[in-house]
């Protein structure tokens, strides 16, 4: 009985870590969901050679907050799997067994039910950003979620192909505005990142855009190639952004 509920223990305690590193990683301007992966990744003891790994080895807050969930990952895991061989190894019977495997299910269930509640997961935000504002230096805003003004709208990174169609052209000659697009910066490839962009900056194959507006219109920029049929994807997106602001306007 002590070792189901010393596993269910270790289990509640993995969420909770997962859930504070998150909101700590999210206060050092990472995504939610980069910041969920990168937690989650961190504690099972799973690596990832993505973009996303490197700016948190590169980022010494961040680093330290992975250091100590690897720690934390590998000694629950260790005592999750002790606690979990003590409890049916020792069970004595199969009748014993049962009863335990049950209890098991219906504490893991319980937890996960309570995961997905969005009342529990406001009220451990709210102290877990009370908590880090207390005992750290880290902002605890979501810097991404600033940029997310409606649900149809985010921050991504393009990475330029040859065939792009916004490959060796000045910004200026592209009009992204017009299509409702930002771009914020370019990484270029090995070599500086250049964040604010001018209409004279020139995309290369191999930089790494990162670009602000409307999720379907960045799709298709990610998608659209060189020629006649990219030319005729941007004066479609076009029209459809000024179709959006006029029935704006009209409503009001």
């Amino acid at each position: 009985m002590i070792a189901v509920l010393s596993l269910l223990l270790v289990v509640t305690l993995f969420i909770v870590a997962a859930r504070v590193a998150t909101v700590a990683l999210v206060g050092t301007g990472m995504a939610t969901d980069a910041a969920a992966f990168q937690a989650r990744s961190a504690l099972m003891g799973v690596g990832y050679t993505t973009s996303e790994a490197e700016d948190v080895i590169n980022h010494p807050v961040r680093r330290r907050i992975i250091l100590w969930l690897m720690t934390f990952g590998n000694a629950g895991i260790i005592t999750g799997i002790t606690s979990l061989l003590l409890g049916f190894v020792n069970a004595g019977s199969g009748q014993v067994a049962a009863r335990r495997a049950l209890m098991l299910a219906v504490g893991l269930v319980l937890l996960i039910l309570l995961t997905r509640s969005a009342l529990l997961e406001r009220a451990l935000n709210r102290l877990t950003k009370l908590a880090l504002a207390r005992w750290t230096q880290l902002e605890t805003r979501d810097l991404a979620s600033l940029l997310r003004f409606g649900h149809n709208y985010g921050v991504i990174e393009l990475a330029a192909k040859e065939d792009d169609w916004l490959v060796d052209r000045p910004l200026a000659e592209l009009h992204l505005p017009a299509e409702g697009i930002v771009v914020l910066g370019v990484h270029r490839r090995n070599g500086p990142f250049t964040g604010t962009p001018t209409g004279k900056t020139v995309v290369h194959a191999g930089d790494m855009v990162i670009a602000y507006g409307r999720l379907d219109h960045l799709r298709d920029l990610d998608e659209r190639h060189k020629g006649m049929s990219g030319d005729l994807a941007h004066e479609h997106a076009v029209e459809e952004t000024i179709g959006e602001l006029r029935s704006v306007f009209d409503e009001e």
